[in-house]
């Protein structure tokens, strides 16, 4: 049975679902409601069979054999409700929704409406149990999505490498990463050198080599050798802890619309109570033949139904149903705030490395004028003595087992050996212009990294690596075209040529390449002098932490992404593809769509029962039905989106 104030000066008590959920006290509890939530649901349905269907003398012509009956299933289900509204009235709030139902419930009582009473306790909790079971679906989407995060760490202890939980490292201990694995903690590099994807950390799209006594930070991806850091830095500060640290906090940033209703119950509450006192006592003094029973009895139908809790429940488990379905679609949002700003997105700025593209180098096209499988034998062996990362591209492309002798790299131009008794000179057009090699004048104009050969003094064919564009991209801009984007932006680091071919191909509206982290700044704040326009930026680098901040919704790629862009982002895509960016923008108006219909259903259906209530044509059961059946459909509406699909 949930403890939710949601009428109270205190928001849905979202601590209750999270660090007391584990609570072994709180556990043996909540077991215990639900077993009197049993008994009093087998107690009511007994007596209504009883009553209303089998009719014994017994019980129907003895008032106080009803009265014992339906007071004990009401005793079950109602003292959690009786000992929130005492605690509550401790520290002077008499006005909320414990208080409204617990005097409305004893008043039904009073009047000999037995069943009515029970019947509004039960449908209440049983209300109160739809949501706690819907937040907590929610919040283990999001903790389900972190445990995709590492987990692990190698530590030395006792002469040997053990596995443990990060946050059980201490500082000035030494981890050893394993090849494939994110480096868990930040730390000093021990090992000789080591090769680390770090496109999400510099924005480059190549990797890079550090050595011994280089600092190495938590997100980095060892690429090649097993390798040892000691720790500067424990667990708790990682970035790891920072982000479960704002999945808490994310029902802390409450959109407009909530924070409106979460106002509006504080004012409502304490109105209601006086307008159903107003309804019981002022038609004393002008209707004849006042009964008071009567007039009581449509008081505290007027008291049921006015009960604000279908909104104030309703409204923020639609939120943070919108960022739970968001966290099974792989995007972290961490805040209600930032789904009400998504669905008013209709400006997509992005970075190209790493966001658009895949941040390394691959090879894009091969054109020879040998026999292809000979061109790249000869070609990947010599470049199998580089560490270059266009080499390696090259290396992992093509395997080849021809013998290299004699290597000499000519330094900023390539590199010259013997293969398979052949001479091969792989580089750029430099290094054959000082071997008096000619080529085609084309090759000049080739934008992308691009690795010219020749086999004997002669032109044999060139190899042109570039970094891939991820295979979702053009998906991305359309889908977001379509959801209402009226401008797609790029806002690279990269050459502009470079820049402007990926925008060509994706079909992105505008792009701007070779800026410095203060140009993409200076772009967005022009973007930003036009009200009309609500901006998303989206990034994965450090070098994009201050767009991230500045735009009104900042994007991270946090597959590879960085700590610093991770913690400035509001919205954190894990899996690094950009077709979530409109997957987000849906999700946002989607759930914007959502808390829309319950405010409308909520507020009309108790609106028309209202006054049929003090018309006393309504009686409890409607009442019942006006607010706990309300709050039922607006919680199972609010829920819906969980289910919905996103992927199309």
């Amino acid at each position: 049975m949930s403890n939710c104030k949601c009428c109270s000066n205190e928001e849905v008590n979202e601590n209750h679902h999270n660090e007391h959920s584990h609570n072994h006290d709180h556990e043996h509890n909540h077991d215990n409601n639900k077993l009197f939530l049993i008994i009093s649901l087998f107690l009511f349905f007994a007596g209504i069979i009883i009553q209303y269907v089998i009719k014994p003398e017994w019980f129907v012509d003895q008032q106080m054999v009803r009265l014992a009956w339906f007071l004990v299933s009401y005793i079950f289900v109602a003292y959690p409700v009786w000992g929130e509204t005492f605690k509550l009235a401790k520290k002077f709030d008499f006005f909320n929704e414990f208080s409204l139902m617990g005097i409305a419930t004893l008043g039904a009582f009073l009047i000999g409406e037995y069943p009515e009473g029970v019947a509004v306790m039960l449908f209440y909790t049983i209300g109160e149990m739809f949501q706690e079971a819907a937040v907590n679906k929610a919040r283990n989407n999001i903790k389900a999505l972190l445990d995709v995060r590492p987990e692990i760490a190698h530590v030395f202890r006792n002469g040997k490498f053990i596995t443990i939980k990060p946050s059980e490292v201490e500082i000035d201990e030494i981890i050893q990463v394993k090849v494939g694995e994110k480096v868990s903690l930040d730390g000093i590099l021990l090992s000789e050198k080591g090769s680390f994807n770090t496109s999400a950390l510099t924005g480059e799209s190549k990797p890079s080599t550090y050595k011994k006594g280089d600092l190495v930070l938590s997100g980095m991806l060892n690429l090649e050798n097993v390798v040892e850091i000691k720790t500067t830095k424990k667990f708790e500060d990682s970035s790891i802890s920072k982000i479960l640290k704002m999945v808490q906090e994310a029902s802390s940033r409450k959109a407009p619309t909530e924070l409106f209703i979460r106002k509006f119950a504080k004012i409502y509450t304490p109105i209601i109570f006086f307008l159903a006192l107003a309804l019981v006592t002022i038609p004393y003094f002008f209707v004849e033949n006042y009964v008071f029973s009567d007039w009581l009895y449509r008081g505290l139908v007027f008291l049921v139904v006015s009960c604000p809790c279908a909104l104030v429940i309703s409204i923020p488990l639609g939120y943070f149903g919108g960022i739970g379905a968001a966290s099974r679609n792989g995007i972290l949002i961490k805040g209600s705030n930032f789904l009400d700003l998504l669905a008013r997105i209709n400006t997509v700025v992005m970075d190209k490395t790493g966001t658009l593209t895949e941040g390394v180098f691959q090879v894009q096209k091969i054109e020879t004028n040998y026999n292809q499988d000979d061109f790249l034998n000869y070609v990947a062996a010599l470049e199998s003595k580089s560490t270059h990362p266009i080499a390696k591209a090259i290396v992992n492309y093509h395997h080849s087992d021809f013998i290299v002798t004699d290597v000499e790299e000519i330094s900023g131009k390539g590199l010259k050996g013997i293969v398979n008794s052949k001479i091969v000179l792989a580089g750029n057009s430099k290094l054959l212009d000082q071997y008096s090699i000619s080529y085609p004048e084309t090759i000049n104009n080739v934008v992308e990294s691009i690795v010219v050969v020749a086999i004997d003094n002669q032109f044999a064919g060139y190899i042109i690596v570039a970094d891939k564009i991820k295979s979702d991209a053009q998906e991305a801009i359309h889908k977001m075209k379509n959801l209402g984007v009226t401008e797609t932006i790029i806002l690279s680091g990269d050459k502009d040529v470079i820049t402007q071919k990926v925008a060509k191909e994706v079909g992105v509206n505008l792009a701007y390449g070779e800026l410095l982290p203060e140009g993409k700044v200076n772009k967005v704040e022009e973007l930003r002098k036009d009200v009309h326009k609500k901006i998303a930026f989206v990034g994965d680098g450090i070098n994009d932490a201050p767009v991230l901040a500045l735009a009104d919704v900042g994007i991270a790629m946090g597959g590879l992404g960085s700590d610093a862009a991770i913690e400035t982002a509001d919205v954190v895509i894990q899996t690094d593809q950009p077709s979530k960016i409109a997957t987000a923008i849906k999700i946002g108006r989607e759930t914007k769509k959502i808390v829309i219909q319950n405010i409308i259903l909520a507020m009309g259906i108790k609106a028309i029962v209202l006054l049929l209530g003090a018309e006393g044509i309504a009686n409890m059961w409607e009442a019942v039905f006006a607010d706990v059946g309300v709050a039922l459909l607006a919680i199972l509406n609010a829920v819906r989106i969980q289910r919905m699909n996103f992927k199309n």
